[in-house]
């Protein structure tokens, strides 16, 4: 009898320890895909949804031609935003913009200071994403980074549904007015649209293209474009030479744009209130110039 209690006791112990080490395994399962999952996303909590951050260009990468990285044909606007399976982000030189972030088309990335960053979310919808097409990525895609660093980039999703880039927890954007690569039309605009650096700040420092802090100033102006109305329309005037130039229409400027730096001046003469401009600036109301501009000068 004694023997018998003993083997039936010695049954349940081992009955026990298989069920234990059962458990035990399932969790190490679970912890283990919990883990893949994680690397799937580069490691970044805030990538989600199995995105893959991987260092390089679309290119060098093998990524598929045409599968990604949503760039209109030249000369024709960002209407729509379209998930894709793979966008590229590499720190560039656009315009007066250096670093700025552009797409593997080479079209500048804009962040949007009414957006927050921490949280990241996104408030331009509807008209507003038309106008300024969101980045945004399909689900288990991929963002190639050239320059930018892992560890600034993930995903938010948006109100429709859509995941959008982030850059230093800022959503970004195309600009429907960018319509060749290295355009940076969208710099300055509403004095709440700009460029996005590689580590999500202000790529220029700002309103007006000026450079930031330890970037290289840009050199003399020797020409400038005065668009009578605000995000470069037309009519425009244009404006070339060297020192003080009076404008022939002046006080009528709601936006400019200019390669490199130049000293707009409120008077004839380079005379009254004075400003240097640093690149374009879509909106002069920004800065306090809104057809307010009567001479240049140039060096």
């Amino acid at each position: 009898m004694i023997v018998s209690v003993a083997t039936s006791g010695m049954l349940l112990l081992a009955a026990c320890g298989a069920e234990d080490k059962g458990s035990s395994a399932s969790a190490s399962s679970a912890a283990a895909s919990a883990v893949g999952q994680g690397e799937a996303a580069g490691g970044s909590p805030s990538a989600g949804q199995g995105l893959s951050l991987l260092g390089g260009t679309a290119k060098t990468n093998n990524a598929a031609p045409k599968t990604g990285d949503w760039a209109v044909e030249p000369g024709k606007p960002a209407t729509k935003p379209e998930a894709q399976r793979w966008v590229q982000l590499s720190a560039s030189k656009a315009g007066a913009l250096n670093p700025v972030v552009v797409n593997g088309a080479g079209f500048t990335l804009y962040r949007f200071d009414k957006d927050s960053a921490n949280p990241s979310k996104s408030t331009c919808n509807g008209e507003c994403a038309s106008t300024w097409p969101p980045v945004v990525v399909a689900p288990g895609g991929k963002v190639f980074l050239d320059g930018v660093e892992k560890s600034k980039v993930g995903t938010v999703k948006r109100d429709d549904g859509m995941l959008q880039v982030t850059v230093g927890g800022w959503p970004v954007y195309r600009f429907s007015k960018d319509t060749k690569p290295g355009e940076t039309n969208g710099q300055g605009v509403g004095g709440t649209w700009f460029g996005v650096a590689p580590d999500g700040k202000k790529a220029g420092g700002g309103a007006g293209g000026s450079t930031g802090s330890g970037s290289p100033q840009p050199k003399p102006a020797t020409s400038v474009v005065l668009f009578d109305d605000r995000n470069f329309g037309d009519p425009s005037q244009g404006l070339a030479g060297k020192g003080c130039q009076n404008v022939a229409r002046d006080n009528v400027a709601s936006s400019l744009q200019v390669q490199g730096s130049l000293k707009i001046w409120s008077e004839r003469n380079c005379t009254g209130r004075s400003k240097v401009v640093n690149g374009d600036v879509a909106d002069l109301a920004t800065i306090g110039f809104d057809n307010d501009i009567s001479s240049v000068f140039f060096g």
